[in-house]
């Protein structure tokens, strides 16, 4: 589990360029074998637990008695329906869920909507659109792993990851590091930077951005016509933080519902949502570019979201759950309460183990979390390690059947630190928190 596959001399032959880089992060990708030996205490007890995967558990009992309940599927959608950007019924459903949502300054039409099998399609759909082969999409770190792959593996574009050191990577401060990344990239390889991949709430900080941040990533951006892409997978997932309660936190803000024609560009600007995180529907596979002012780029999905056609089964589930207001209410109110009280749980069984995480978060699923610290002082022979500190402790991890997300692949700048999600119920995360405690001892 975990180690490095070799290429074989006949494949190396055989495979393109882009297959040696598929290889080469395939080979490190172990999330698909995780989930196939998922720990279950009946079922699979001796399998692997996951605290490492952004899954909402908590309400999935609540949302297949929903499906059950009102999904019927007719012979339309048995055919190709209205294509391969989304039905029309689907578009108008996000259309209408935004606009009651995300309070949008100029309401969304489903004209503006091209929907995808998860934001991963979307964001690779942005990269090949945008952005030639070795250009430029700058990403302050830590960050979200997969933006990776979706940004720069089949589309070719470059990931600049930027240090942020001492600066707070959500505060205003930092976007002078944006610029001083993309000058530097430019001069080095005479390509442009073209986008900056934003995610707001942070994955994986757990918070939201502030509006002065925002302002002037934007400013930015028109000054350098970038593309900004704002991933809000997480819009929905704000909850009251209990345990830190000194701490002033930011509430989220949609790039939609900014009146910005005065900043930048608005077709420069395209925000991310879908069902993976909200509803803690992972596995329906559905996401959705909301670009409002880009008609153009619209055009060119017509012929690229062939490779990301929504399921019909997925699309007509959406549909009905998005157009169902009291359902959608209830349920969003339900999420952001559990979230909240396993949050809770988590920090406590954090605190009483002795384990430092960051404060203030108030979003997403997760807390990131200094285990090379509380190991350390287990073994402090093991002192002077560096960067191999997470690679040994991910290891010993795994060794104990628990995944937790390493925190250099998620752009971390200190060794040590990782990324637990704690929406799962109690005793799936008593379990893990036991099993990080022994890998760790």
């Amino acid at each position: 589990m975990g180690s490095i596959t070799s290429f074989t001399p006949q494949s190396s032959e055989r495979f393109s360029r882009r297959g040696h880089n598929a290889f080469e992060l395939g080979s490190k990708r172990i999330t698909w074998d995780v989930i196939s030996d998922m720990w279950h205490p009946q079922n699979n007890p001796s399998g692997i637990l996951s605290v490492g995967m952004a899954e909402n558990t908590l309400l999935h009992d609540t949302l297949l008695q929903y499906i059950h309940a009102n999904i019927k599927l007719s012979a339309e959608h048995l055919t190709y329906n209205n294509g391969s950007m989304g039905s029309n019924a689907l578009r108008r459903a996000v259309s209408h869920f935004l606009n009651r949502h995300f309070n949008p300054f100029r309401p969304v039409e489903p004209s503006h909507v091209l929907m995808t099998n998860g934001c991963s399609s979307a964001i690779e759909h942005l990269s090949w659109t945008f952005l030639n082969p070795g250009e430029a999409v700058l990403l302050s770190m830590p960050y979200y792993g997969t933006f990776i792959a979706d940004i720069s593996l089949r589309p070719e574009v470059v990931v600049v990851p930027i240090q942020m050191g001492d600066v707070d990577p959500l505060s205003p401060e930092a976007v002078e590091k944006y610029e001083e990344a993309a000058l530097e990239f430019e001069a080095r390889t005479g390509s442009k930077a073209r986008a900056v991949m934003l995610c707001n709430p942070h994955n994986p900080l757990g918070r939201c951005y502030p509006r002065a941040t925002v302002d002037r990533l934007m400013k930015l951006c028109q000054s350098r016509q970038m593309h900004l892409i704002s991933d809000e997978i997480y819009a929905l997932s704000v909850w009251n933080n209990r345990v830190d309660r000194d701490v002033p936190f930011t509430t989220f803000e949609s790039l939609l519902s900014r009146d910005i024609t005065d900043l930048i560009d608005p077709d420069l600007v395209h925000v991310l949502w879908g069902m993976s995180k909200d509803f803690g529907a992972n596995g329906l596979r559905v996401g959705a570019i909301i670009s409002q002012s880009n008609p153009d780029f619209h055009v060119t999905q017509k012929c690229l979201s062939l490779y990301s056609f929504v399921s019909a089964m997925s699309d007509q589930i959406t549909t009905s759950i998005l157009l169902d207001d009291e359902f959608t209410d209830k349920y969003i109110k339900m999420n952001q309460e559990k979230l909240s009280e396993c949050h809770e749980f988590l920090t406590q069984l954090l605190d009483k183990h002795k384990i430092e995480h960051l404060p203030g978060c108030n979003a997403g699923f997760f807390l990131w979390i200094n285990l090379g610290k509380r190991y350390l002082k287990a073994h402090p022979e093991k002192s002077g390690q560096g960067a191999e500190l997470t690679d040994i402790l991910f290891q010993k991890l795994l060794d104990h059947k628990v995944y937790v997300a390493h925190g250099t692949a998620y752009g971390s700048e200190n060794p040590g630190w990782f990324r637990v999600v704690f929406s799962h119920p109690r005793p799936w995360l008593e379990e893990a928190m036991a099993r990080i405690v022994r890998a760790i001892q």
